[in-house]
C-alpha cells in the first residue's frame, strides 16, 4: 500500500507560502492513496500558470502542456489507454481563457477524466491581473477602475456543456476536498472539480477568511445532485453564502466506449499489425 510520501518528488516547491495549491497537492495525493492507485496507473496533465508545477511535485506520469491545451492532451491519453486514471489540472486563466473552447467539447463528449480547476480568480503567475473568473468590478493594478466584464462561472459552464459530474470545493476544507476528489476520480465520465483556491500574494479579496465566512456544504442541506435545475440554481449562488460539494451528477457512457476499436481493450495492449486489405475493401 502506497503512502502520501510515495507520491512526493525531490523537487523544491516554489509556490508562495500559504498558497491554496499546497492543499490541492496534498488532497490529490491523499485521494490516490485512499483509492489504492499506483503511480504508474495515474497521469497528471498541467497547463500554464502557478498550477503548472503540479507535475513537478507529484510522482505520477506527468505531461506539462502549452497554454490552454490540458483537455486535448488528457483526452488523447485517455483514448490511447483508457485503463489509466487521467487527471487534468488547470488554472482559471488556463481553463477559461485560451482553453475555453476545449472545455465544452470535453464535457459534452463525457471524456472519462477528472478536471481540477485551481480557481484563485486572478492571474497569479503574472503578478495579479484579472482572470476570466474575476468578478465584475474587481480591482487590480491593470484594472484600477475595476473589471468591466462579468466573470466566467465554471459550474454553469460545465452544466450547460452537459458535464456528468459538476462539483466545487474549498482549499481551506482539505477533508471535504479529499472526499470530493475521490468521488470525482471514481466517476465514469467528465468530472469537473472547481477549487476555490486563495492566492495569498495577489488576491486580497477572495481570501481564506472571505471563504470561511461564506462557504457551506450542499450535502448538509439535503441538495439533490440528480436535480439539474436545482444544481443550476445553486451554481448561481455567490454572495453571503457560497455552496461547495457535488452540484450535479448523472451516469452516461464515457467517450471511449463509443469507439469499436477500444472494445478489444486499450490500444497499448493491442497488436500493432493491421490488416490494411480489410480497411481498403471497406471503401471500395
Amino acid at each position: 500500500m502506497l503512502t502520501m510520501k510515495d507520491f512526493s518528488t525531490p523537487a523544491v516547491n516554489t509556490w508562495c507560502p500559504g498558497c491554496g495549491n499546497f492543499a490541492i497537492l496534498m488532497t490529490v495525493k491523499q485521494a490516490l492513496v485512499d483509492l489504492g492507485l499506483k503511480r504508474e496507473e495515474v497521469v497528471a496533465v498541467t497547463g500554464i500558470g502557478c498550477h503548472g508545477k503540479f507535475t513537478d511535485y507529484i510522482d505520477v506520469n506527468g505531461i506539462h502542456t502549452i497554454h490552454g491545451r490540458v483537455l486535448p492532451a488528457a483526452t488523447a491519453i485517455k483514448l490511447s489507454n483508457h485503463e489509466l486514471t487521467v487527471m487534468g489540472f488547470a488554472g482559471d486563466g488556463d481553463a477559461f481563457n485560451i482553453g475555453m473552447g476545449h472545455f465544452a467539447h470535453a464535457a459534452r463528449r463525457n471524456v472519462d477524466i477528472t478536471y481540477v480547476i485551481h480557481d484563485n480568480l486572478i492571474y497569479g503567475l503574472t503578478t495579479g491581473q484579472t482572470s476570466p473568473t474575476s468578478k465584475k468590478g474587481f480591482v487590480t493594478k491593470t484594472s484600477p477602475r475595476g473589471s468591466f466584464e462579468l466573470g466566467v462561472n465554471p459550474l454553469t459552464q460545465a452544466l450547460t456543456s452537459d458535464a456528468t459530474f459538476v462539483a466545487r470545493t474549498f482549499a481551506g476544507e482539505p477533508k471535504h476536498m479529499t472526499e470530493l476528489l475521490k468521488k470525482a476520480i471514481r466517476h465514469e465520465g467528465f468530472a469537473l472539480v472547481d477549487v476555490l483556491q486563495p492566492c495569498v500574494s495577489w488576491n486580497r479579496v477572495n481570501t481564506y477568511q472571505f471563504y470561511k465566512e461564506r462557504v457551506y456544504k450542499l450535502e448538509d442541506e439535503g441538495h439533490d445532485a440528480g436535480d439539474y435545475k436545482a444544481a443550476y440554481e445553486k451554481a448561481l449562488e455567490w454572495g453571503d453564502r457560497i455552496p461547495i460539494g457535488i452540484f450535479y451528477q448523472e451516469q452516461r457512457p464515457p467517450y471511449h466506449e463509443s469507439f469499436p476499436a477500444l472494445r478489444k481493450g486499450a490500444l497499448v495492449g493491442q497488436p500493432l499489425d493491421v490488416d490494411v486489405k480489410k480497411l481498403l475493401d471497406e471503401f471500395r
